[in-house]
């Protein structure tokens, strides 16, 4: 079987729809590169001229430097991809890639054949090897720019740092002064804040003030920063503990690299260091505080865990009082209600409840005899021997039934309630079988 073919029938090129990429990035590296208007005007120019057909205009300003950082170039390539345009229409190749990521997008899209063409302002690339690998060294050729200009900030900024000047906006008590060639100081004291920056340092290191003291006095005397504003808490503390104020930096901070400041010191290196013991505080330990009842409560509200807290009160005629307070911990609602319950209050109505309570008797008779051996060990009196002394020799003279069990045991806990420390109580309580439900201030045993 044979086939003819039509020597007249010619292949029509495939009509490219086009759509028209303008960027310009407002970092300074591309402050001179063509206005967005400008490289629009000038392609529709072309466009026109060529009479090439345009379904859309899509324009931003965003720098290429990063893959995947432009969020309408990334919705231009999804639309390639979706087959709504074949073309690209732009001013030169680095307005689509200034990275490898970007630029491998797009050539893969011709590699595909979604991508007919790249038409630019003076040449077009379509989906052959040579027009491809040009428009991938013109592209890197962008990308090797950005990376040796990176470079080169970067030994800039380590030059300017070796001559003691640290890059960046001086901070409060300090100016930026430009450097034209006949000024030798690049940061100086701030006539107006310097002062007041120093007297913060003094009143911490050698009056003992605290940041918020700090932060109260400069609102009391009106002080402000060089946008007018009040110095916030956050910045107070920022400022006690920059080395920058006797004279060394790091550079880029949290890389080690220090470096010896040509500025003039506000402060001694002694103050300084005296000032970071004063504001040395540990930490609250809210944690470490025993709350024993807490692993043996529900909240009767909403289900969930019971917390507690304590408050601290001043008493009208000197002197504090402790109290701690138990209630929902809101784990599970939020908007939770219940009210709280004092502790105790919350020991009294165990107590109030002790027959009803089912017991580990073993872990109990346990914990009794380790008491009684430690104190023998260490002679010291740790958990009230008197009386453990003397219920555990009944323990071991009287019949171990049940009830008899149960008695002991609820004899000891109702010694430990009415006496014993936290610690002594929270491990009494893991010993109780029996859990109970908090709700409007009152127990009740969960069924």
């Amino acid at each position: 079987m044979s086939t003819t073919y039509n020597q007249n029938t010619t292949i029509e090129p495939p009509k490219i729809e086009y759509c028209l990429y303008a960027r310009k990035s407002s970092e300074s590296d591309e402050r001179q590169a063509m206005s967005i208007d400008s490289q629009i005007d000038e392609m529709l120019t072309l466009a026109k001229r060529d009479n090439l057909k345009i379904k859309e205009v899509k324009k931003e300003s965003h720098s290429a430097k990063m893959s995947g950082s432009r969020p309408v170039f990334t919705q231009l390539l999804q639309e390639l991809r979706q087959k709504k345009f074949n073309g690209i229409l732009t001013w030169a190749p680095d307005r689509l890639s200034r990275n490898a990521g970007d630029l491998g997008s797009v050539v893969d899209l011709m590699d595909q054949g979604k991508l007919i063409k790249i038409q630019t302002y003076s040449q077009s690339f379509s989906n052959s090897p040579n027009e491809k690998f040009l428009l991938m060294i013109l592209c890197s050729q962008a990308k090797l720019e950005n990376d040796n200009k990176g470079l080169n900030v970067q030994r800039g900024l380590r030059t300017k740092c070796a001559m003691g000047w640290r890059p960046s906006i001086a901070p409060a008590g300090y100016l930026n002064q430009a450097g034209d060639g006949h000024k030798d100081e690049l940061i100086i004291l701030d006539p107006e804040r310097s002062s007041f920056i120093a007297q913060m340092f003094e009143r911490v290191g050698h009056q003992g003030h605290s940041g918020r003291a700090i932060k109260n006095w400069l609102d009391r005397i009106g002080f402000t920063t060089r946008l007018g504003n009040k110095m916030p808490l956050s910045k107070v503390y920022s400022t006690l503990n920059n080395p920058f104020y006797y004279g060394e930096f790091e550079f880029p901070v949290g890389s080690g690299t220090w470096y010896q400041g040509k500025h003039k010191p506000l402060v001694t290196k002694e103050l300084f260091d005296k000032v970071q013991e004063v504001l040395m505080v540990p930490p609250k330990s809210y944690h470490n505080k025993i709350f024993p009842f807490k692993s043996i409560f529900r909240c009767g509200g909403c289900g969930g865990g019971v917390t507690a807290e304590e408050k601290i009160r001043k008493l009208k005629h000197g002197g504090y009082a402790k109290h701690t307070y138990y209630h929902c911990g809101r784990s599970l609602n939020y908007e939770c209600d219940e009210p709280y319950i004092t502790e105790d209050d919350l020991v009294k109505q165990l107590i109030a409840n002790i027959d009803k309570i089912k017991f580990n008797h073993t872990g109990v008779t346990r914990k009794i005899q380790e008491d009684i051996e430690r104190y023998h060990r260490l002679k010291t009196q740790v958990l009230h021997q008197e009386f453990i002394d003397g219920h555990l020799a009944e323990f071991n003279r009287i019949p171990q039934t049940s009830a008899d069990k149960n008695e002991m045991t609820k004899n000891y806990l109702l010694h430990i309630l009415q006496i014993g420390t936290a610690e002594e109580r929270q491990e009494a309580l893991s010993f109780i079988k029996t859990k109970f439900i908090l709700s409007k201030r009152a127990i009740t045993i969960q069924k």
